[in-house]
Parts: structure tokens; C-alpha cells; sequence
């Protein structure tokens, strides 16, 4: 029977644990602001006020009493929505500060991921951010 030797790990260098630890801190940059575009994207119709949203919570609590159960269910859900609604209106996000951390892990990160111009500007990216980062339109 042949006994399986196990490997001996050999240590991380340090210089290998930054190089992960500046790839996380870059993939973090990235997300956040995606994420912020994401959640600040412009939607169509009229923009809500936090006062009307309000008043609306307050119409769903005024029916809610009255309400058959599965009206019932169907108010409460719109209540939770509606509240959900207001903690993000609360929640002040600072997009400029989050676009300076992408402009500075942007372009090493994209180089890393293969990331394109175009795949950038699908995301959202505007083209100013990404002239800001360094990012250009592949020459070919």
C-alpha cells in the first residue's frame, strides 16, 4: 500500500498577500460605485417626493384596519415596500467620492478582468468617468 504524502504549504509572501488585499480593495471601489449608479439611475414618470411617499404610508396604515386578509397581505407588502423607500431616501450616498476611488482602481482592475470600454459603458460608466480613469476605446 502506498502511503500519499502530504504537501508542505509554503507561506504566502507578502508581497503576494498586498497584491490580493489591493485586488479586493479595487473590486470593492468598482462595486460601490456600479452600485450607486445602479440605485441612482434616473426613472421615468414624475419623481416621488419623500413627502408624498409619506402620505401614501399613511393612506396603506388609515386601509390597512379595514382591509380582508388578502387585501390585508397586499397592503402590508405595499407598506414595507413604501418604508424601504424612505430608509434609501434617508441613506445620502456621495457619488463624487465614490467616483474618485473607481477613477483610481478602474483602470488596473479592468486591465486584470479584461474589461472593455464598451462592456464599462454598458455598465453605465459614462464616457467622461472613463476618460477621468484613463479608459479608451480600443484602437483597432
Amino acid at each position: 500500500m502506498a502511503r500519499t504524502q502530504k504537501r508542505a504549504k509554503s507561506p504566502m509572501s507578502a508581497q503576494h498577500k498586498e497584491a490580493l488585499a489591493v485586488g479586493r480593495e479595487q473590486g470593492r471601489a468598482v462595486r460601490r460605485y456600479l452600485e450607486a449608479l445602479e440605485a441612482n439611475r434616473p426613472k421615468r414618470g414624475r419623481k416621488r417626493t419623500t413627502d408624498s411617499v409619506k402620505r401614501q404610508l399613511a393612506a396603506v396604515e388609515q386601509r390597512l384596519d379595514s382591509a380582508d386578509p388578502l387585501n390585508r397581505l397586499h397592503l402590508v407588502q405595499e407598506r414595507r415596500n413604501l418604508k424601504e423607500e424612505l430608509d434609501r431616501k434617508d441613506r445620502s450616498v456621495d457619488i463624487a467620492a465614490l467616483e474618485r476611488e473607481f477613477v483610481k482602481a478602474a483602470p488596473s482592475y479592468g486591465e486584470r478582468k479584461g474589461i472593455s470600454y464598451a462592456a464599462w459603458r454598458e455598465a453605465g460608466v459614462s464616457a467622461a468617468v472613463l476618460r477621468r480613469a484613463g479608459i479608451q476605446r480600443a484602437q483597432g
